[in-house]
């Protein structure tokens, strides 16, 4: 398994298919996807919402939301 590094952010724009724009705590803006877990439990992701956010390690601005809130 691979280490990925979870970061705070607030979301800034919804785009199409369960993708957001980010902006993270430190100031940059990321593309993140919604994990499987809220999208089976049907969690509502909205722009100014606050997240948790997985960052690849390959790619810094691509990443994952795990945590709304």
């Amino acid at each position: 398994m691979s280490s990925k590094e979870k970061k705070r952010g607030i979301v800034l724009e919804a785009l199409p298919s369960t993708h957001f724009r980010v902006r993270l705590d430190s100031g940059e803006e990321i593309a993140a996807h919604l994990a499987g877990k809220l999208r089976v439990h049907r969690i509502k992701v909205l722009p100014g919402d606050k997240v948790t956010v997985e960052v690849s390690e390959y790619d810094e601005t691509k990443g994952r939301i795990v945590y709304r809130g």
